[in-house]
């Protein structure tokens, strides 16, 4: 417990130090954040456009895709808030970098894939919390427990995004390519904005079993309406723990290969 309370300390000087760094440039903080608002509200008014001109998407109404919708964007943005760091880990390596970090009384993993809190992002993601609490109270579900589920296969989906950007730092120190990885990995999810069942097999089983793009973003709000039985969603939950642990071995894997690549 005595490490645990030193690593969440580190884990606030460094998301102190992250929004510090962020405030400086107040405009650019801004524009950011403006930037993020009018891509969501254009993706929101193509699915609310798309599924009012068609009654229901796989019959699903145009409030329960919304929310679909909005289950992605709250998924996407809060890794990003915790998992910003991960974008700048290919730089740490092929400078040499790491190395300093390597030698620091703290565990490796919690400074290059976490590096504190995105302020940014976080702003914008407490935004989407809102605004689906909101559009779960005016769309029909089956009651508390419904609720309560969808909120824990938000937090399993997390599990299984922790697990992909893991895999992807090990991939950077064996190959020192990191972007390739990220945004494999956030064009994949995207697939995620919609109901898995617009999708035909066997790609739609691909989706939720091999790449468990369905777990993650379809899962939850399926759990809400109804439409995920429990066998499924403990399913999902086996699928989040096995891929974190997988994601662990080959990181731990990967830092035994390290070989100092910077000068």
């Amino acid at each position: 417990m005595k490490h645990w309370r030193r690593y969440f300390h580190i884990f606030y000087l460094l998301s102190l130090y992250s929004m510090a760094t962020a405030v400086q440039s107040r405009i650019g903080l801004a524009l950011f954040t403006i930037g993020k608002i009018i891509r969501f509200l254009m993706f929101f008014f193509f699915i609310f456009f798309l599924v009012a001109h068609t009654n229901t998407i796989k019959g699903y109404t145009s409030f329960q895709a919304i929310i679909f919708f909005m289950t992605f964007n709250i998924v996407d943005s809060i890794a990003q808030t915790f998992f910003r760091e991960v974008y700048r880990f290919r730089q740490l390596v092929v400078s040499g970098e790491l190395n300093t970090i390597l030698v620091k009384p703290y565990p490796v993993l919690l400074r290059v894939l976490t590096g504190g809190l995105d302020p940014m992002d976080l702003i914008v993601s407490i935004g989407y919390i809102v605004l689906t609490v909101y559009l779960i109270r005016m769309t029909p579900h089956q009651g508390a427990f419904s609720v309560i589920s969808y909120w824990v296969l938000v937090i399993n989906a997390l599990v299984i995004a922790t697990a992909f950007h893991v895999a992807v730092l090990g991939f950077g120190i064996i190959t020192t390519n990191v972007d390739h990885g990220i945004m494999i990995y956030r064009d994949v999810t995207s697939a995620g904005r919609f109901p898995l069942e617009i999708y035909r097999e066997p790609f739609r089983s691909m989706l939720t079993f091999v790449i468990p793009v369905g777990v993650m973003m379809s899962f939850p709000s399926q759990a809400l309406f109804g439409t995920l039985g429990l066998t499924a969603g403990v399913v999902g939950v086996l699928i989040a723990l096995g891929s974190l642990w997988l994601a662990f071995i080959f990181w731990n894997s990967s830092l035994r290969r390290y070989q100092s690549w910077g000068g």
